[in-house]
């Protein structure tokens, strides 16, 4: 059974090493924990998980590897039908119903009660109130409702209240192939550090104040330091507009994750394409625009650079003079990106569009080769990947 959940892991691609394998295996020989299936849960996902963004994974391994343990063997070791435990109408209650239910008196009286059931128990049962079956009031069960009660065969919760499930799959949000929140854009960026002390001295040096105050014969010499800052610099230009308002929200999530995390941040707005005009109010793009010219004179070399935008539109866009879609552009979208790209040599670019579907889109893989294979997804693997390349 463990050598199967070793290799479903890997199959799932989980860096799940062989020496990590064999440490939770002594682990479960000195019985650092009990023969229950959540103690093991708990230390095999810390045995071997190492990054925060393979918990999902490894809950879905787990849920298949070890389904009908939910309990431990420990407890009982009765096997369910799985025809008793099919999927059926999910039973509607009222309000009042639903209050009207009462619990059994907490876990040793409902797994007592459970143990009972099973003795007992020959056949399938839909609804009702005892039994273990599907669409009722027991507390056993799937597909009804019970506030405390114990899910058996069932895929989701129905109303929350089981009072055992670690197949709930709490970090679902944490898996590096999907869309991500602000908390977990942030985790990513601060890859992108490199602290250095600038300004004012305004923080207490507590070594050095100790230390020099015992060079002083026990006289008080009170150091002070500057502020410890990330140094890192960015340039941030945003596409808006356009295709681009299917992504606002991820779009806002890194912004605002962006600007907490650096303190040397510029940001600037573009469409579709950069051109020879960015600018840093949408609402007055028309007239409060900056030269690119003027971006690249002004924000030098040690700046990182990091465009964000679908890069989807027609190829012209791209290739041709005058091809932008708001005003006449003499020169290409293709020689204003080399020209940006001559003066920043740490840049990347963040596509909300999936990965998947790059390939379809010319544009894309246009932009992609300008960019020089430094086109990353706006997911938290894509985010990673960019903040290594432009941390070198």
């Amino acid at each position: 059974m463990f050598v199967e959940f070793f290799l479903a892991l890997k199959e799932a691609h989980i860096p799940v090493t062989l020496r990590e394998f064999l440490v939770l295996l002594e682990a479960m020989e000195r019985k650092v924990v009990s023969f229950n299936v959540d103690e093991f849960y708990f230390l095999s996902r810390s045995s071997l998980v190492k990054d925060e963004r393979n918990l999902d994974k490894f809950d879905q391994v787990f849920c298949s590897c070890f389904e009908g343990l939910e309990f431990g063997q420990d407890l009982f070791e009765t096997e369910i039908p799985e025809d008793w435990l099919q999927k059926l109408a999910e039973r509607v209650m009222t309000t009042e119903e639903m209050a009207e239910i009462k619990s059994l008196g907490g876990w040793e009286k409902l797994m007592e009660t459970l143990r009972e059931r099973l003795a007992e128990q020959n056949k399938r049962h839909q609804g009702g109130s005892k039994m273990i079956g599907t669409g009722g009031t027991s507390p056993f069960g799937a597909y009804g409702y019970n506030p405390e009660g114990v899910r058996i065969g069932q895929n989701e919760s129905g109303h929350g209240k089981a009072v055992k499930v670690w197949d709930e799959r709490l970090f679902k949000n944490l898996d590096d192939t999907i869309e991500i929140g602000t908390r977990n854009i942030k985790v990513a960026l601060r890859r992108l550090r490199q602290f250095a002390r600038e300004g004012a001295e305004s923080e207490l040096d507590l070594p050095d104040t100790i230390r020099s105050t015992a060079h002083n014969g026990g006289v008080l010499d009170i150091r002070m330091i500057p502020e410890r800052h990330n140094s890192v610099k960015i340039v941030l230009l945003l596409d808006i507009g356009g295709s681009m308002d299917y992504h606002v929200k991820n779009c806002e999530e890194l912004f605002s994750a962006a600007r907490s995390e650096f303190k040397h941040l510029e940001y600037f707005y573009f469409h579709n394409c950069i051109y020879d005009r960015v600018w840093k109010d949408n609402r007055r793009r028309k007239n409060e625009i900056l030269s690119t010219w003027e971006l690249l004179n002004t924000y030098p070399a040690d700046y990182r650079l990091i465009f964000v935008g679908d890069a989807t539109m027609s190829p012209y866009e791209i290739i041709c003079p005058g091809g932008s879609v708001e005003h006449w552009n003499d020169d290409p979208g293709s020689l204003w990106m080399e020209r940006v790209l001559s003066v920043y040599s740490r840049v990347a670019w963040l596509n909300p569009v999936e990965e998947k579907y790059w390939r379809g889109t010319p544009s894309i893989k246009l932009l992609s080769q300008l960019m020089g294979g430094r086109m990353y997804p706006l997911n938290l693997d894509g985010l990673d990947r960019a903040m290594r390349n432009l941390s070198r």
